[in-house]
């Protein structure tokens, strides 16, 4: 195993004499080393190979037994490890190293010992001896920098595929942390490099990649300043060769800030680093450039784009820009040969061998009914039909009423007879969509044309067309054609939602409301998120008396929209109905905010404050329901008996006067003017309007009797209107029953204080509380028989009105 026992066998080659060998054996078969008289000194005089205190000895080398098979071919070999002992096959005895026949003198100890060499065999291999501790130290510490260097990027290579997983998981926040890391990892790799003279090591692909994944990461965590700060210190080191291309994130990070010449300035930089060969990246930048010209107002520079693509390689949403300039325009020409040439472009996957309609709808019912296992290569085919057929539907319905001036319905035609040579489906949409202009247009018997022409279309088509004339007929209220055209879109498809919504209106208002709650669930179950359902099944619920169902269809829907008025609006009147004012109040109050202007919402929310008794948030929002809508008669009375009730007779005296202009011939309203002229202690001002209004209502028992009072507190005559008031009483003792605005005769006011007590003499105090007429309208839920009792059981001064006829029910 030494190479000195390699070399002795190759000398044996060299010197050895096989004939001589094998006639030696022929003669004494017992002499195995007969034939071979060379040896070779291995310590000749003078020499200190072996040391000084070794004498030299010398020892021959054998040669293959004769008729044995010779190692590598030949008919010799080496000598064994021990050299000069006897080799053969179970002849004569073992010798050990050092150690000759009898006789023989002792030879030297040869070198096969320090190089490694051992009787016993050894586990393992290990001539230097590297098994120990000591050997293994020393290896650690011979570790090279270049080793750490290595470690180190592949330490940052981690580093940058974690920060792109996560930036795909959505978790930018992380990636963001992990792409700062690998920058600082990258930047000690750097020095290290530098700093031990491997700076020809230096990995610039290493860096780029870092430097990008980080701006990266800064752009998707909308930190845009520092993006920009970290793409311009890449695209100005020149030895990136390819980072001019990153000016396209550059442009993208301007857009979304808005500074729409500097990322068109971007694009174009980006543009001249791109060469011919890369055409889709050159078209997606031009397209860019497009977007941001519109962004600015320019389309004739953005159609310039957009036609350099359409030009080369045309897509659907290229297309759907460039005719959408054209429509800014009012460009009808080009917008034909838009929508013509958007027509012509093939949809990516499907070929002229593909029915696009009828054969993946097929394989897709087959699919959903498990008749057929489900083939993800037409899920993609069926998608990129479905985003094509959008973008042509859209641009249809752009387009179409804009292409003829003077008609609108012209340019409907002119698109359907386009989409009939290759859409066939696309062309009954858009019938059907010329339809819904019609109602639009409250042209009902020309959209109930256009929808019966569908009676004779195929399936889908006949559903599509029976839930709009069920539609239809609903709203004109012939709910009997509404009910026919519900059961025949549901014959035609028995899971479309909408039909199954029409058929439970048509039970709504039969007042069938069991079998409208069933037909909403089966509405719900076919669609989860179809509002519409959703919404009518509370409604339902309400009706049927089960509150909490109903509360829990409007939570659900207000899951799904949480800003929509009606939503809130039905749960704020839930929680009013069970008494919890103050969650009904909440909820007003978030309507409030996302419908201002709302006078009802205002008013009513006014009125929810005015039953906790929250007289200032009451009075805030019945005043601005009246800013908004000055006509509502229950809101003016409120605020006209507030002011009276806060002793601020002036500003009631406007309020009064304001429902009189809106009701000239209601008495009432100028009863109370004058009343509140009474409070005043202006007795002349409100005599005169007494007078004014008894010339106009000569049997009114009321103004009668305030012209006495005040009169006869005057001292003035006030026989004539005693002897009307005496003969308007008998009548009115004789009738049945009495007129209203009626009032007794002594409490007419005393002159002399500044609230005047009852005209008995019965003295009133002036702290007690205001009474039930004066009381703010009730809500809707509290009854007119409860208010009446409310009002009959307080007294007051100021009853010229019962409170029904002066503050309405809401």
């Amino acid at each position: 195993g030494s190479g000195l026992g390699l070399g002795l066998g190759t000398m044996s080659l060299l010197f050895g004499n096989p004939s001589v060998g094998a006639a030696a054996a022929a003669d004494d078969d017992d002499d195995i080393y007969g034939g071979f008289d060379y040896s070779i000194d291995l310590n000749p005089r003078g020499a200190t190979a072996f040391g000084a205190n070794l004498q030299p000895n010398a020892f021959s080398i054998a040669s293959a037994a004769p008729g044995t098979a010779a190692r590598g071919g030949t008919a010799y070999r080496g000598p064994p490890s021990s050299m000069g002992r006897q080799v053969g096959t179970a002849l004569g005895n073992r010798l050990t190293t050092g150690q000759g026949g009898p006789g023989d003198p002792a030879r030297p100890m040869t070198s096969v010992t320090s190089s490694g060499y051992s009787s016993k065999p050894r586990t393992s291999f290990d001539p230097l001896s590297m098994g120990d501790a000591a050997s293994a130290k020393l290896a650690e510490l011979e570790v090279t920098h270049e080793d750490e260097a290595k470690n180190m990027e592949m330490e940052v290579n981690g580093l940058i595929e974690a920060a792109a997983d996560l930036g795909v998981k959505g978790e930018y926040g992380l990636a963001l942390e992990k792409a700062k890391e690998a920058h600082k990892k990258e930047r000690s790799l750097c020095k290290h490099r530098e700093n031990h003279g491997l700076a020809d090591q230096i990995n610039l692909d290493l860096t780029y990649a870092v430097a990008f994944n980080l701006a990266n990461c800064y752009h998707a965590n909308h930190l845009l300043d520092e993006a920009l700060q970290t793409y311009n210190i890449i695209v100005k080191n020149r030895q990136y060769p390819q980072a001019g291309r990153l000016r396209v994130n550059i442009g993208n990070i301007y857009y979304e800030q808005r500074n729409y010449l500097q990322a068109i300035k971007m694009y174009r930089m980006a543009l001249d680093q791109i060469p011919n060969t890369g055409k889709e990246l050159r078209f997606k930048i031009f397209r860019n450039i497009g977007n941001a010209f519109i962004r600015l107002g320019q389309y004739q520079d953005a159609i310039q784009s957009y036609e350099t693509i359409m030009s080369g390689v045309p897509d659907f949403q290229t297309a759907f820009n460039l005719i959408l300039c054209y429509f800014a325009l009012g460009d009808a020409d080009r917008m034909r040969r838009g929508f013509q040439r958007a027509l012509s472009i093939p949809i990516p996957g499907l070929t002229d061998l593909v029915e696009e309609d009828d054969d993946l709808d097929t394989v897709d019912e087959a699919e959903a009914t498990g008749q057929k296992r489900v083939d993800g290569l037409r899920q993609e085919l069926l998608l990129r039909r479905n985003e094509a057929h959008g973008v042509i539907l859209t641009l249809a319905k752009l387009i179409a009423p804009r292409l003829e001036d003077g008609d609108i319905y012209k340019g409907y035609d002119w698109v359907i007879n386009e989409l009939k040579t290759e859409h066939e489906r696309l062309a009954s949409q858009m019938e059907i969509e010329k339809a819904l202009h019609h109602m639009r247009n409250k042209e009902f018997q020309a959209a109930i044309d256009v929808l019966k022409s569908f009676e004779k279309r195929e399936k889908k088509l006949k559903a599509m067309a029976a839930v709009n004339l069920c539609f239809i007929y609903f709203l004109e209220r012939d709910y009997e054609q509404a009910d026919r055209y519900a059961d025949m879109a549901m014959g035609y498809d028995r899971y479309n939602a909408k039909a199954l919504v029409n058929k439970g209106n048509c039970f709504f208002v039969q007042e069938n409301y069991m079998r409208a709650k069933e037909m909403y669930l089966e509405a719900v179950g076919v669609e989860a998120d179809c509002v519409e359902a959703i919404y009518n099944l509370g409604l339902a619920n309400i009706r049927l008396g089960a509150h909490s169902e109903a509360y829990q269809a409007f939570e659900k829907l207000h899951t799904l929209l949480p800003n929509n008025p009606e939503v809130l609006y039905q749960i704020a009147n839930f929680h009013e109905s069970m008494g919890d004012l103050q969650a009904a109040a909440e909820t007003l109050n978030v309507l409030v905010a996302r419908v201002p202007s709302d006078p009802g919402l205002l008013a009513r929310l006014g009125q929810i404050y005015t039953k906790e008794e929250d007289e200032s948030q009451a009075f805030h929002y019945h005043l601005e329901s009246y800013r908004h809508y000055p006509v509502n008669l229950d809101v003016i009375s409120w605020l006209g008996v507030w002011y009276v009730k806060s002793e601020l007779y002036e500003k009631a005296i406007h309020f009064f006067e304001r429902a009189s202009q809106i009701q000239p011939n209601e008495p009432k309203w100028r009863l109370m003017v004058t009343s509140c002229y009474r409070r005043m202690g202006n007795y002349p001002r409100a005599l005169q309007l007494y007078e004014a209004l008894h010339d106009e209502y000569p049997d009114n028992l009321e103004c009668l009797r305030y012209i006495v009072a005040i009169l006869k507190d005057m001292g003035r005559p006030y026989n004539e209107y005693q002897e009307k008031l005496n003969r308007l009483d008998r009548t009115a003792a004789a009738a049945p029953q009495p007129t209203t605005l009626t009032r007794k005769a002594e409490d007419a006011p005393q002159r002399g204080v500044s609230r005047p007590p009852k005209p008995s003499g019965q003295n009133v105090d002036p702290n007690a509380a205001a009474p039930g007429p004066l009381a703010a309208p009730s809500a809707k839920v509290v009854s007119r028989n409860n208010g009446r009792q409310a009002a009959a059981a307080d007294d007051d001064d100021f009853d010229d009105a019962e409170v029904d006829d002066l503050l309405p029910t809401w």
